[in-house]
This record gives C-alpha cells, sequence and structure tokens, in this order.
C-alpha cells in the first residue's frame, strides 16, 4: 500500500515521502497512529502544494536576508568603552552588546547568537564583525569602539 508520511517513522521514511509499505503495518500502525495517509491522487495533489508554499516561503526568506546583508553592510554600530593604556579595553565587548546597539541606532533586531565572532573585541577601533543571516547569507558589520 502507498501512504505519505505525515511525521517521520524511524527506519520507513521521513515526513512528506511517499513509499510502499505493507497493507497491515499501514492499516494497523501507520493510519491508526496517524503517521501517514494513504497515497491517493488528492493527498499527493495536496502535498505537492504544501511543497510548493514551502519553497516558496524558503525563498521570500532568503530574498529579505540579502535585503538585510546589503543595509547592514552599508551601517557602522558605534559603542562606547572604558579603555587604558594602548587602547586595550576594560573588559570587551561581547556579540549581546552590538546585537543591543544594533537595534538602538539602527532599529535592526538581529539575535546575538547569529552575531559570529571568535572572541570578544578587547580594543579601540574599527572591528569587521561577521553576521550569519541565513544558511547562504552572511553580512560583514562595522563596530567602532571609542573611548567613553
Amino acid at each position: 500500500m502507498k501512504v505519505i508520511f505525515l511525521k517521520d517513522v524511524k527506519g520507513k521514511g521521513k515526513k512528506g515521502e511517499v513509499k510502499n509499505v505493507a497493507d497491515g503495518y499501514a492499516h494497523n500502525f501507520l493510519l491508526k497512529k496517524g503517521l501517514a495517509v494513504e497515497a491517493s491522487n488528492a493527498n499527493i495533489s495536496q502535498l505537492e502544494g504544501q511543497k510548493n508554499k514551502e519553497k516558496q516561503i524558503a525563498q521570500e526568506e532568503l530574498d529579505e536576508a540579502k535585503k538585510l546583508k546589503a543595509a547592514m553592510e552599508e551601517l557602522q554600530v558605534e559603542l562606547k568603552a572604558k579603555s587604558g593604556e594602548g587602547g586595550r579595553l576594560f573588559g570587551s565587548i561581547t556579540s549581546k552588546q552590538i546585537a543591543d546597539a544594533l537595534k538602538k541606532q539602527h532599529d535592526i533586531k538581529v539575535d546575538k547568537r547569529k552575531i559570529e565572532m571568535n572572541d570578544a573585541i578587547r580594543a579601540l577601533g574599527f572591528t569587521n564583525v561577521p553576521v550569519k543571516l541565513h544558511t547562504d547569507v552572511s553580512a560583514t558589520l562595522k563596530v567602532h569602539v571609542t573611548e567613553e
């Protein structure tokens, strides 16, 4: 019997797959527990419509991320911090501080976990910070740290 999986079933199939399974297994387990539906023409066309919609949403998210990248690469975030001799900071500038400053100064909300800093900023001056906006899109944000 051909079924369309509604959820991942370990060892049998992933969500959205159409597979041939034993009739008893389909009736007594998959259909009964709501893990799959019978692969009729109506159900298959509904699945294809759902996949097209998901593709369209993913494309819109990618386009939005590209627009945000273009906007972010033009911006500069200004942060003030106390510093000692030679431009070394007392403490450091973290990704949370950068995200907060970006929200406050330019009204762009970015999750601090998307800001990819290997190490916190510990010196005055300009620093280029990579920001992961989407799986395929990364932007570079200029952060300018000045003395308080």
